[in-house]
């Protein structure tokens, strides 16, 4: 009796050994397979204006340009709570022969609500150049500083067989950068609402 019991006891050692490795080399491939790099491409609504000129992104205002902007990023996740991004974005589109062109670099902490939510904040420096040679409004400016923002992202995995990310965002380019607005202010500020999509590899 007692033989049947050791082999009975040596079979439930083993068979657990077996499953515990079976576990850990379905986590090591699990790991194997994560995808940290992503790239995308995106639409930016920009807004450039005076520092004494509210934002408003749906009507204009004097003292305000706004721009339609390309946008590209190239990120790399360190962990699921944090990232690091990088983006550049230019003018395609605006009202007054205005162009903006700008670059970012991002420490991103995000939060993932569920498998498929994401919510994250954008902490970081970047450069912003505008240009405008409209007679009689011509302004050049060149700054950098602080950047920052906030958006939301959701993965598309389980609806498609790639890795797709689609997101939404706000950024704030600039705020009291120097220089002369064609409106007579002495500072600039630009802002940014992005929509976009991302491919991890």
């Amino acid at each position: 009796m007692k033989k049947v019991g050791l082999s009975l006891i040596s079979i439930m050692v083993l068979s657990g050994s077996g499953f515990a490795a079976e576990n850990m080399n379905s986590d090591m491939q699990a790991a194997e397979n994560d995808k940290p790099f992503y790239a995308g491409i995106a639409l930016s609504a920009v807004s450039t204006r005076g520092s004494s000129v509210d934002l408003n992104f749906f009507s204009v205002e004097d003292g305000q340009d706004r721009l339609g902007n390309v946008t590209f990023n190239l990120g790399y996740d360190y962990n699921e709570y944090l990232a690091f991004e990088g983006r550049y974005t230019t003018t395609f589109k605006d009202e007054d022969i205005v162009e903006m062109n700008g670059w970012s670099i991002f420490l991103k902490p995000q939060y993932p609500v569920n498998e498929d939510f994401t919510i994250y904040a954008l902490l970081g420096f970047g450069g912003v150049k505008i240009e405008n040679y409209l007679p009689g409004r011509t302004f050049d400016l060149d700054d950098t500083g602080f950047q920052w923002g906030f958006g939301l992202s959701y993965s598309l995995k389980n609806l498609t067989d790639y890795d797709f990310v689609i997101y939404a965002d706000y950024t704030s380019l600039a705020t009291d950068m120097d220089g002369v607005y064609w409106n007579g202010d002495l500072q600039t500020e630009a802002d940014a609402l992005t929509v976009g999509l991302t491919y991890r590899f």
